[in-house]
């Protein structure tokens, strides 16, 4: 009474981050950012990761927001498959920079208002 072997179910992992090139022919190279906390000194660190995606349709540039999931080794450095673009580069730059001069002016606002 033995029963089938089945292969374990695959987790699906998926990051996101930033195109940084899209020189290569079907390949992006993305960066990853996270946020840790030092050990020692408790400060919250941005560190940074870089990957290389297969981008089949050549359809991120440089600047975009993308998805991207990891896959069977594609050649020496590529184990990862972008899944979709998630924002256009000068669209989420835009927003971002609109979100940083809010806050810019918020903390500017909060400062003044205590002395």
């Amino acid at each position: 009474m033995t029963e089938p072997t089945t292969a374990p179910e695959r987790r699906i992992v998926r990051k996101q981050g930033v195109v940084v090139s899209a020189k290569m022919a079907k390949t992006i190279t993305v960066r990853i950012d996270r946020m840790v906390r030092h050990p020692k000194y408790k400060k919250i660190i941005r560190r940074t990761t870089k990957a290389y995606a297969h981008d089949e349709k050549r359809e991120a540039r440089e600047g975009d927001f993308v998805e991207i999931e990891f896959a069977r080794p594609l050649s020496k450095q590529k184990r990862w498959v972008l899944v979709k673009v998630l924002k256009k580069g000068p669209e989420w730059k835009a927003e971002e920079a609109a979100l940083d001069a809010a806050a810019i002016a918020a903390a500017a606002a909060a400062g003044g208002a205590k002395s």
